[in-house]
């Protein structure tokens, strides 16, 4: 046999066995790349997870490509999170989809609002309608970035697994464990990480993404845009001695979002633009990482 026909009968092995395995595997889709890490963690190889806003997109702008909607045409489950794509786009999945489940991640955790610019203070600045229309309020969709509502979310997504898949629970279980484990050890190191600096720490973001990862530790986002809305002149002003105050020395951005004001900013008081994205599929790395940007670069 010749070494062409030895490479082409391999070729064709691994697409029978990779075809096979897709075959066997039960489908699913995600909205963001964190919601993939967290159901392949728990399904493991029983599981396949596509993911719709890809690495790089907003869930702000974001529209499905033919593609997309093609392979969400076989999925059985759509895990959900509450990004601002998905309220228009929800229902059109189902339309294609009759058969598919809808879980929204993130119904089991108490969301808050997205706070606005921080005054001088440090205070929080409020709507002027905000005592008398809270239902007008934007809540905050982030809830993937704190450890201890991570540990809520991995628990439905282990149990819409063994709904649909009831063989396999005790695989579904056993993963959902191992993952609980690697939830509480990074929740730890967290905590140690920001319990160094007694006073707490303020880092300034440009996008209000890190609202639950900072209340869970104890920090202060001071965030540049709400509602997709760059700061007024006078807001910027402001932000920028907020800055000074509190010896800002980075201002973090995300890849989905302009850098403009929060270069402006930085200019001003001589900071570092560094990126933080809420979006990065390896959640834990992530994490981890971001962690020690906030804490050495308050």
């Amino acid at each position: 046999m010749t070494k062409l026909k030895i490479a082409l009968l391999l070729a064709l092995t691994i697409l029978i066995s990779s075809t096979a395995a897709t075959a066997g595997q039960l489908q699913t889709t995600v909205s963001i790349p964190p919601l993939k890490y967290f159901v392949e963690k728990i399904g493991g190889e029983l599981v396949k997870a596509n993911i719709m806003v890809k690495a790089g997109s907003s869930p702000a702008t974001y529209e499905p490509q033919p593609r997309q909607m093609a392979e969400l045409s076989k999925s059985e489950i759509y895990f959900a999170i509450g990004v601002p794509f998905e309220r228009a786009w929800l229902p059109r999945f189902k339309s294609a989809n009759s058969h598919l489940e809808i879980i929204n991640l993130g119904s089991g955790v108490a969301h808050h609002a997205m706070r606005a610019h921080v005054h001088e203070d440090g205070q929080h600045e409020q709507s002027k309608h905000e005592d008398h229309q809270t239902t007008k309020r934007i809540m905050d969709p982030h809830v993937w970035l704190a450890p201890q509502l991570v540990r809520i979310i991995s628990q439905q997504i282990r149990d819409t697994l063994i709904e649909h898949d009831p063989a396999n629970k005790q695989a579904y279980i056993h993963n959902y464990l191992g993952f609980a484990e690697e939830i509480n050890e990074l929740d730890s190191e967290l905590l140690k990480t920001f319990s160094k600096n007694k006073t707490g720490f303020s880092f300034m973001v440009y996008h209000p993404s890190w609202g639950y990862f900072a209340r869970a530790y104890g920090l202060t986002q001071i965030p540049i845009e709400l509602e997709g809305k760059e700061p007024s002149p006078k807001k910027l002003a402001q932000l920028i001695n907020l800055a000074k105050k509190n010896s800002v020395k980075a201002i973090f951005i995300q890849p989905q979002f302009s850098k403009k004001s929060a270069q402006a900013i930085a200019d001003s008081i001589g900071a570092k633009i560094l990126t933080a994205d809420p979006l990065a599929e390896d959640w834990t790395a992530n994490l981890r990482r971001t962690a020690g940007a906030f804490a050495t670069r308050h």
